[in-house]
């Protein structure tokens, strides 16, 4: 007669082929727990300890890969880096996950020695869930970041005009202030020559001067000084005119290469909106909405809860026959090692004191 629990129907929910412990190495999920295969599989009444372990270590390795394929994504807008530096980054994460549960061991230390020995390991697994929780912070609020991104670059846009204004301001000081003195030499030339053209009509037509309409040599006389002046001034104002015509092109120089590295930059800044600058829009909108500092505060606190989860879930472990055998399996070896190195130690030095 067969024995019952060879029979697939009365295997408890299909353990073995759940677990893969038919095999010689255990399941995958075991290989996630860190856990000893050959050993583990001795003892079924462990396996869903450490099916529930490996899944949860397998998990941190989703989320990492996840948050920092969105990361990357952001950073070189490429497709398949991302997903291979995600890859990369979810395999880094998982194996210091892996090496810190595996490390921890349940037999032969006091609880409290366990906790000493597993709070750098829960420090380490905070800073890597704070590290995976931010990304996926960005993706989830990505719709209010974009609003926040394009006030904080129309404000940094203006920053840097206004900036840019009173550099240019300075810079050009010199030709701006050569071209309104020309201007207001000018300016003084061109009055003078109108009060003397009005001297002479006014005298001529009697409503000014003598007051005497028609008065010929007077008016002669003041048409002559008129002409004589203008006629001085004509040879300074082709000379003005000709040093205004250099500054203003300077000046127009000057404003058009501002006008271009304002352009520049607001392109540029608009056409290079990464990581850091999402990562301050989201900071923004935390202090400014309460909701969502509250809301970003969850998430981190979620994603630490599982990052950490592996590491005290093998703290709050009991003590089961899997540890026991794990503990045999390492300390016989080692105690066979330290005695022969004892009798070895000896060994020396009783022929040391033999040669002497």
């Amino acid at each position: 007669m067969a024995n019952s629990t060879d029979s697939p129907g009365n295997d408890i929910a299909g353990y073995d082929s759940f677990t893969g412990s038919k095999g010689e190495g255990g399941s995958f999920l075991w290989w996630c727990a860190g856990a000893h295969g050959p050993t583990l599989k001795q003892f079924s009444t462990e396996h869903p300890k450490y099916n529930t372990l490996g899944g949860v270590l397998l998990a941190t390795f989703v989320l990492a890969a996840l948050s920092s394929g969105y990361a990357f994504y952001t950073i070189f807008e490429n497709v398949g880096w991302a997903v291979a530096f995600a890859i990369i980054w979810g395999l880094i994460i998982f194996n210091f996950d892996r090496f810190m549960v595996a490390s921890i061991r349940k037999y032969g230390m006091s609880q409290g020695r366990q906790i000493r020995v597993a709070f750098p390991r829960i420090v380490l697994a905070v800073m890597i869930g704070i590290t995976i929780a931010r990304p996926l912070e960005l993706k989830l609020f990505e719709k209010e970041i974009n609003q926040q991104v394009e006030t904080n670059l129309v404000e940094k846009i203006k920053q840097y005009n206004n900036t840019q204004d009173s550099l240019h301001k300075v810079k050009m000081a010199s030709t701006a202030a050569e071209r309104n003195l020309l201007s207001t030499r000018r300016k003084a030339m061109e009055d003078t020559l109108l009060g003397l053209q009005l001297s002479y009509v006014k005298e001529a037509d009697g409503t000014g001067g003598s007051g005497k309409r028609g008065v010929e040599t007077i008016t002669r006389l003041k048409m002559g000084a008129y002409q004589q002046t203008a006629q001085q001034y004509a040879a300074e104002f082709g000379n003005i005119d000709s040093l205004l015509a250099v500054q203003q092109m300077l000046l127009s120089t000057g404003n058009d290469s501002l006008n271009a590295t304002k352009t520049a930059f607001a392109q540029g800044a608009r056409n290079n909106i990464g990581f850091l600058e999402r990562n301050k829009a989201l900071h923004d909108l935390s202090e400014k909405e309460e909701s969502v500092w509250l809301a970003n505060l969850l998430i981190s606190l979620l994603i630490i809860i599982l990052e950490t989860a592996p590491i005290l879930a093998k703290l709050l472990l009991p003590v089961g026959p899997y540890d026991l055998a794990l503990a045999k399996e390492e300390l016989i070896p080692m105690t066979a090692i330290e005695r022969k190195l004892v009798l070895e130690q000896e060994r020396i030095r009783n022929s040391n004191m033999e040669a002497v």
